[in-house]
C-alpha cells in the first residue's frame, strides 16, 4: 500500500480560496491521502461552507485564531494519531497539480536521508511565473530568501530533486520520523518564520531538505503584496530575531542583523525617498521590545 499523506490545510476566513483548494485537492491522483482541515475561529461562513460541499472531510474547529503554528500544530498531532507516514502543511490560497502528492512522495522514498520536501510555487495570476524554489538562508547576515522568486521557468532548475536549505511552509512536507524527532511547529512565532527555524531543526536532526521542481502549486500572491504592511513587518522583524535565537546563530550573524536594522531606521528617518516607511519606526522598535521582554506569539496591531 502507499504511504499515507495527511494534508492539513489551515482555515482562517478566506471561503472562496479555501473552497478552490479543497476542489483542486479532490482531483489528486495519489492513492493514500487524508485532507484534515483545522479552522481558527473563522466567521465569514467558510466553516459552513466546508460542511456543505466537503462533509467528508475531517474538520476540526479551534474555537480561536491559534495562528499559523498553533492550528497547524493541532492538525499535526490529529495526523500523527491516525498513523500518517508523511504530514503535508498546505496553504488554503493555493490550487494544486493532480499529481503533485506522486511526485513528491517518489522523491522522498527514493532517499531515506530525506525528510522534507516542497514543490514548485507559482503565481495563480501569472502561472508561469516562480514564487518559490525552495529557500536558502545567510548564515553571515542572518538573512532568508525565495530561490527563483519573480523568475519566469524557463527550466532553469532542471527536473531532478535538490538540496535546499528551507522550503515555504506554504506547501512543507515532512516524514513522520522527522515530525516526531524535530517536533512541532514552534508557538511562539504564531506566523513567518516558524517553516524556516523548524527546517533547520530537521537538517540538524540528521533529515535532508529538498525542492522538487516536477511538483507543482500555484499561489494566490500577487508580486505587488510583496511589500510588508505593518503587521507582516512587525512578525517579519520579531521573528526574525526569534530565529536567530532559536538556531543559536553566531556574534557574527547578529552583528550584521542589527547593523541592518540600525541602517534601516535611519534611512526611514532622513531620507527623502524613504518617507513612506516613517510609520514602520514605531513596527520596528515595538518588534525589537517584545522580543527583548519575551513577548512572542499573537500581538493587536
Amino acid at each position: 500500500m502507499a504511504p499515507k499523506v495527511s494534508i492539513i490545510v489551515l482555515s482562517y476566513n478566506a471561503r472562496e480560496d479555501m473552497v478552490a483548494c479543497l476542489r483542486s485537492l479532490e482531483h489528486l491522483t495519489y492513492p493514500n491521502v487524508e485532507v484534515i482541515v483545522v479552522d481558527n475561529a473563522s466567521t465569514d461562513g467558510v466553516v459552513d461552507a466546508i460542511k456543505s460541499e466537503f462533509g467528508y472531510l475531517t474538520l476540526i474547529e479551534t474555537g480561536k485564531n491559534l495562528g499559523f503554528t498553533g492550528g497547524n500544530n493541532v492538525g499535526i498531532q490529529r495526523a500523527l494519531e491516525g498513523g500518517a507516514d508523511y504530514i503535508l502543511l498546505l496553504n488554503n490560497d493555493v490550487v494544486v497539480a493532480p499529481d503533485m502528492i506522486d511526485v513528491m512522495v517518489k522523491a522522498m522514498e527514493a532517499d531515506p536521508s530525506i525528510g522534507v520536501s516542497g514543490p514548485t510555487c507559482y503565481y495563480y495570476a501569472q502561472p508561469e511565473t516562480i514564487w518559490s524554489a525552495g529557500g536558502t538562508i545567510d548564515w553571515s547576515h542572518g538573512l532568508t530568501s525565495m530561490i527563483g522568486l519573480n523568475e519566469l521557468d524557463k527550466g532553469q532548475f532542471g527536473e531532478q530533486p535538490r538540496r535546499v536549505d528551507f522550503v515555504t511552509g506554504c506547501a512543507i512536507m515532512g516524514k513522520r520520523a522527522v515530525w516526531e524527532k524535530a517536533g512541532l511547529l514552534d508557538d511562539k512565532f504564531f506566523m513567518y518564520y516558524e517553516e524556516t527555524e523548524w527546517c533547520v531543526r530537521a537538517s540538524r536532526a540528521g533529515y535532508g531538505i529538498i525542492y522538487i521542481p516536477q511538483a507543482m502549486l500555484w499561489h494566490k500572491i500577487s508580486i505587488e503584496a510583496r511589500a510588508a504592511s505593518p503587521r507582516t513587518y512587525y512578525y517579519m522583524t520579531r521573528n526574525r530575531l526569534l530565529f536567530l535565537k532559536n538556531t543559536r546563530a553566531g556574534i557574527r550573524t547578529w552583528a550584521n542583523t542589527l547593523l541592518e536594522y540600525a541602517r534601516t531606521f535611519l534611512s526611514w528617518t532622513l531620507r527623502p525617498k524613504w518617507a513612506d516607511r516613517k510609520h514602520l519606526r514605531s513596527v520596528m522598535w515595538r518588534a525589537f521590545k517584545d522580543y527583548s521582554t519575551g513577548h512572542f506569539g499573537q500581538v493587536s496591531m
